[in-house]
């Protein structure tokens, strides 16, 4: 895998959209970080997005996605597009891995927050930092520094969770995340970290309020968004829910366009002016030249 990524185009190695060269390397750095929870893809087409994931499907993990992804099967893929036409020639879990990532389509690495069934109970955290098309990106920078200062300085908050804050570029904003000391259910997120018109948790609240404070930006807390607002957002936390992976993830502007890829990022160079430029111009084969560091930030 390591010498056909070295030799080729890494999203595509045949000439068509491959996703599978760069994620099988990816996933076997995200084993730790995902344990055992399902992956997700989100599949680009020209005129719509399917969503593929292990409540309709078979679950898949990064483990099976980092095993099961070979030269051989990247190679069937080239000459094959229909599964059907190729199923005999696959493992059962290259069938699957292919289920989930279609050849010659583009497609989004995701993975249930918190598992995938609705209801289990909680153990990270997941905070999106939605930056508005309209805003620049170095704004959504300044913002997610200030949240992240808002939760170092929250002493309560160390009660509960780890001091191990994941911070994460998506492609295009950034994500944060928490862990928690141990799980708690499902009614621990809706009172402590929702963020709605029906709820308000006491600790999203007060860092949001903390950000609104200080930012020049217009900030928002829930899901909705708005021009010229960056959201605050929760709202993937919940088990059943989904969040990009921190490492890897290609983000699209649209079917045929790749427009950035998800990284993380040490809290602190949130500090650094310019940031958003550099994480920007990262392609699939800097980030495969710079996995092995990037890799040992996901806590």
């Amino acid at each position: 895998m390591a010498g056909l990524a070295s030799e080729r185009d890494i999203l595509k190695p045949f000439g068509e959209p491959e996703v599978l060269l760069l994620y099988g390397v990816v996933a076997s750095k995200l084993k730790g970080f995902l344990e055992h929870r399902e992956v997700a893809a989100r599949i680009w087409l020209k005129e719509k997005r399917l969503l593929k994931r292990g409540s309709f499907m078979p679950p898949l993990t990064a483990e099976e996605l980092a095993m099961g992804v070979t030269e051989e099967l990247l190679a069937i893929r080239a000459e094959q597009e229909s599964l059907s036409l190729a199923r005999d020639r696959l493992t059962p879990l290259q069938q699957r891995i292919w289920q989930y990532f279609l050849p010659r389509k583009y497609a989004d690495f995701f993975y249930a927050t918190n598992h995938e069934r609705p209801g289990r109970p909680i153990r990270r955290v997941f905070y999106d930092i939605d930056r508005a098309a309209d805003v620049k990106h170095e704004t959504a920078r300044e913002v997610a520094r200030l949240f992240v200062e808002a939760i170092s300085n929250d002493e309560e908050i160390d009660a509960i969770a780890t001091d191990e804050l994941l911070v994460a570029w998506t492609g295009s904003s950034f994500h944060v995340y928490l862990t928690l000391k141990e799980e708690k259910p499902s009614a621990f997120y809706d009172e402590h970290f929702e963020c709605s018109q029906r709820q308000k948790g006491r600790f999203t609240s007060r860092w949001i309020d903390y950000v609104k404070a200080r930012a020049e930006a217009k900030i928002l807390g829930g899901h909705e968004k708005q021009p010229g607002v960056i959201v605050i957002d929760p709202s993937q936390t919940p088990s059943g829910k989904l969040a990009r992976s921190p490492l890897g993830s290609l983000h699209m502007s649209d079917w045929k366009t790749v427009d950035g890829l998800s990284l993380p990022v040490k809290a602190e160079q949130l500090k650094e002016k310019g940031l958003t430029d550099e994480l920007r111009a990262y392609t699939p084969r800097k980030l495969l030249q710079r996995l092995e560091g990037l890799a040992v930030l996901l806590p």
